[in-house]
């Protein structure tokens, strides 16, 4: 297994110390990794922090300006996202947070993200990301997603990058 690093973004002295009481642990639809589980754990007040699981089953486009039933993510997709969500409910729950989660099909995973963070009243978002692309390249990526999620929140986002 390759060594992980976590970067933490939006982070100054006040968000380095703090632990935070409601965490979104979000993805774009990749599989969360343990280091995005230890993280969240890491960042979480030990007086009772609880987690919210958050998923993007991607929907491929539009056609004529409609969503289109072909461009929607097929039942095996959406399975694998609740099998994702799922997985890191249990996971989080075993490291003692309280943790739920759901998943929602989508175009616009990162206004959907941050408005799920308001939405849940969470106090910092984490997710799992590839390294930082040049942002001309990376704004044709869904890869480069959680970058563009900490551009856009008004939160502090850790992204847990995998070397």
């Amino acid at each position: 297994m390759s060594e992980t690093a976590t970067v933490a973004v939006r982070e100054d002295a006040r968000t380095a110390t703090e632990r935070f009481n409601r965490i979104l642990l979000a993805t774009e639809g990749r599989n969360i990794p343990d280091a995005a589980i230890a993280r969240v754990v890491e960042l979480a007040d030990p007086a009772g922090a609880t987690a919210h699981v958050f998923s993007i089953a991607r929907v491929h486009g539009v056609s004529f300006g409609l969503q289109s039933p072909g461009l929607m993510p097929n039942k095996q997709e959406l399975a694998a996202a609740r099998e994702n969500v799922k997985r890191a409910v249990k996971r989080l729950k075993s490291k003692g947070i309280e943790a739920e989660g759901h998943i929602l099909a989508t175009r616009k995973s990162t206004r959907r993200i941050c408005e799920e963070a308001a939405k849940e009243g969470c106090e910092a978002i984490v997710m799992a990301a590839d390294p930082d692309r040049n942002r001309w390249v990376s704004d044709f990526l869904w890869e480069q997603e959680p970058q563009r999620v900490r551009r856009k929140a008004k939160i502090p986002v850790f992204l847990v990058v995998d070397e």
